[in-house]
């Protein structure tokens, strides 16, 4: 698949600050578009943006009945601490109203996953970087490669054009849906002190 949707880059003419991070999003509950653009807004209040994917529509993982879901990645820059990021992510989800007590894979309004947080490993209670499962789903690849097809993965060192991804996009029932919701910003790191 060559998608029509290209990731769209905003500079504001000074050098990016803080650590690289790929973030991804998903809806599948009422207004999924609006959902997505909602949740790109509150990742602007700490994340500077510097590209957004197309959206992707997806069958839910497992199988199960329910709604398909649109998907996007973000690339951005922050200085928020991996743990800091979590709580944040979390607090742009709660906004959308999402239940964090829901059985996992059951629908959401905005699930926003840490895929990447610079070149750092981390496996602790509630929090591993990076995503356990972003190679094996194209809903994550196929975004990620597109604004961030020069990333390497910092736990095997493989650039992202190395993953196989026409195989999973064969295997699973995925298509592209649209190009990045606009408006999104690329300013953003404005964190506040409470959540560094």
């Amino acid at each position: 698949m060559n998608p029509s949707a290209t990731p769209r880059e905003k500079s504001s003419g000074r050098e990016p600050e803080g650590e690289t991070v790929f973030l991804g999003l998903g809806s599948n509950l009422g207004d999924r578009e609006g959902h997505l653009r909602r949740g790109l807004a509150g990742l602007g209040e700490f994340v500077r943006l510097e590209g957004v994917s197309g959206i992707y529509d997806s069958a839910p993982v497992g199988g199960s009945a329910q709604r398909r879901f649109l998907n996007l990645v973000v690339r951005g820059r922050t200085r928020l601490s991996p743990r800091a990021l979590l709580r944040c992510t979390q607090e742009v989800e709660a906004r959308a109203g999402r239940a964090r007590d829901a059985p996992r894979n059951d629908p959401r309004t905005l699930d926003v996953d840490i895929l990447f947080y610079g070149a750092q490993v981390i496996s602790e209670e509630g929090l591993e970087i990076p995503h356990p499962r972003w190679r094996e789903r194209a809903f994550v690849l196929l975004p990620l490669r597109e604004v961030g097809e020069d990333w390497v993965d910092p736990g095997s060192g493989d650039p992202l054009t190395k993953f196989d991804v026409g195989t999973l996009e064969r295997e699973q029932d995925i298509r592209v849906f649209g190009p990045p919701p606009e408006p999104w910003k690329g300013e953003g790191m404005e964190e506040t002190e409470r959540a560094k």
